[in-house]
């Protein structure tokens, strides 16, 4: 097993009329449409953009 802590993250709000910086937030998080989910390693700078969109995407721990 590995020892990274990731975290699942899933967008639940539509992209469609948002700043392109939130957009581009997205998009590097992996996120492509809709109650997609993808799991992401969980470090500052992933933190940061899931907190920047945190009004689109849900956020597990795992």
């Amino acid at each position: 097993m590995s020892d990274k802590k990731m975290m699942r993250v899933t967008l639940v709000r539509s992209m469609n009329g948002r700043l392109a910086s939130h957009q581009a937030c997205v998009r590097g998080l992996g996120l492509r449409r809709m109650h997609h989910t993808v799991e992401v390693e969980d470090t500052p700078c992933t933190r940061g953009m899931a907190g920047k969109v945190s009004y689109m995407v849900k956020v597990e721990e795992s």
